[in-house]
């Protein structure tokens, strides 16, 4: 017969050489580290906070919306004559709209006005509970927000043909009325009036999303502080 295994001289059976079991070492006592089964939160979006009056909670007027002393989009810039703000939404339109924004429960209409060149723009934001009454008050739109003279700017656009916009984000709907301040009619061909309510109704776009953008990142702060 043919053994696969020998003695070694202290007559024990050898088998590589282990050790016994009691003679290895110990696992280790050291915890594996554990990971949360819980997701973090997502960042708050700044859109979704100004979408509803519910989480849009930071304190709102015109002068607070529009601090600074110039509306600039590329290489134009408007000085800002005037502002104003209102509950009374009717009061600062003229014509029909201010019945489409009592009828979408507008609850705070602002208003400020920027010059260039011999053109000025008065842009009304309208402030609503949520996003849908915005759309609507915005897809039902009728003229005209009313132009708001003071800072060295006339009353302009009562009495005369001028360029009219609308639009909305979140809970906000924003019109625009601009127009010459030397009371001449703004014709469809007119570039000057057209391009200035373009350029009022961005800046007033952004102002809007860098009230969502700087409550997103308190949220936030406040979250990790958590």
């Amino acid at each position: 017969m043919v053994s696969s295994g020998h003695k070694d001289k202290s007559g024990g059976d050898s088998a590589g050489g282990l050790p016994t079991p009691q003679d290895l070492p110990s696992e280790s006592a050291t915890p594996e580290p554990t990971f949360s089964d819980v997701a973090p939160p997502a960042p708050p979006k700044p859109l979704d906070i100004i979408s509803s009056a519910r989480r849009d909670k930071a304190p709102l007027s015109a002068a607070g919306l529009f601090p600074e002393k110039r509306a600039a989009k590329d290489d134009r810039s408007y000085t800002k004559a005037a502002s104003a703000s209102t509950t009374s939404c009717a009061a600062g339109t003229q014509g029909a709209l201010g019945s489409v924004l009592a009828n979408n429960g507008c609850r705070k209409l602002l208003r400020a006005t920027f010059s260039r060149d011999g053109v000025a723009v008065t842009v009304g934001v309208a402030v609503f509970d949520g996003k849908a009454a915005a759309e609507k008050a915005k897809d039902q739109y009728k003229p005209n927000i009313a132009s708001l003279s003071g800072g060295g700017v006339p009353a302009f656009c009562r009495r005369t043909a001028c360029q009219s916009s609308a639009n909305a984000i979140g809970r906000y709907a924003y019109f625009t009325i601009s127009g010459y301040t030397s009371g001449k009619a703004v014709t469809a061909s007119d570039t000057a009036a057209l391009q200035a309510g373009r350029d009022v109704a961005d800046y007033t776009f952004r102002r809007i999303l860098a009230r969502g953008s700087a409550q997103a990142s308190a949220e936030a702060a406040a979250t990790t502080a958590d």
